[in-house]
């Protein structure tokens, strides 16, 4: 596993809000075309039959398609750098790090200027304290 210092962590962030951002992007397109289709299907069920414009619903169906796989790839690029992917409704990024000896991450939220947090390995966004540099000497 990749450690960062808090330095190199917080020089990656404009491109990993990037690849950040255009997950949550294509995250967003998803949930809105699977509830487009979730109503569409529930209009056909509720009329008994409808008939509908097979090239619009093909047409979503492909963007939806095109924004899975921009989600997959900029999650695994964020992967693949060897930073972790929290949660992606809020945009939460941790970063392994070791401090006074021991792994812990590194916590950042979207909309944050600057990483400020941490917390250990076992707790989540709950478990954050905020960082005093001078305990990210190594």
């Amino acid at each position: 596993m990749r450690t960062f210092t808090l330095r190199e962590a917080q020089s990656m962030l404009p491109i990993l809000e990037s690849l950040l951002r255009k997950s949550i992007e294509a995250k967003d397109l998803i949930e809105t075309v699977d509830q487009e289709f979730s109503e569409l299907s529930e209009r056909i069920f509720l009329s008994g039959g409808l008939l509908v414009d097979v090239r619009a619903v093909a047409r979503r169906k492909a963007e939806r398609e095109k924004a899975v796989q921009v989600a997959k790839d900029t999650l695994s690029e964020i992967n693949a750098i060897g930073v972790q992917v929290k949660d992606l409704d809020i945009g939460l990024l941790d970063f392994p790090c070791k401090m006074n000896g021991e792994i812990v991450l590194l916590c950042w939220r979207m909309g944050e200027p600057r990483i400020g947090y941490w917390h250990s390995t076992d707790e989540g966004y709950s478990g954050r304290q905020p960082l005093d540099e001078s305990m990210m000497e190594e």
